[in-house]
């Protein structure tokens, strides 16, 4: 299994960003597929989650309404729609799966929120 996050940056206040996670090994319209996020001095934190079955989205506060999980089944990839981008958001973002009980992260994404 493998999970291939790119699409971070630098990107002002308010700006929109969308970040992609390349899976292998697995099929995301299989398992269960999520986001993370980890700030400089923070805890990973879960930004996002989609399901395997219904395609079912759910997210914490902090970002409902601004950001968007989304799949292709067919590029077996999933993205991540961010908008509204506030400088909390400054963080590495990470893709995760979970296959037989076993924790999957990608290699990370920094998005930078400065003006």
């Amino acid at each position: 299994v493998q999970l291939q996050a790119f699409g971070g940056g630098l990107v002002q206040p308010g700006g929109s960003l969308r970040l992609s996670c390349a899976a292998s090994g697995f099929t995301v319209d299989y398992y269960a597929t999520g986001w993370f996020r980890q700030a400089p001095g923070e805890e990973r934190e879960w930004v996002a989650c989609i399901s395997s079955t219904d395609g079912s989205t759910w997210y914490p506060d902090s970002v409902k309404g601004r950001f968007t999980i989304s799949r292709d089944n067919a590029k077996n990839t999933v993205y991540l729609q961010m908008s509204s981008l506030k400088l909390e958001d400054t963080a590495v973002y990470y893709c995760h799966t979970l296959k037989a009980r076993i924790h999957y992260w990608g290699q990370g994404t920094k998005v930078t929120v400065s003006s």
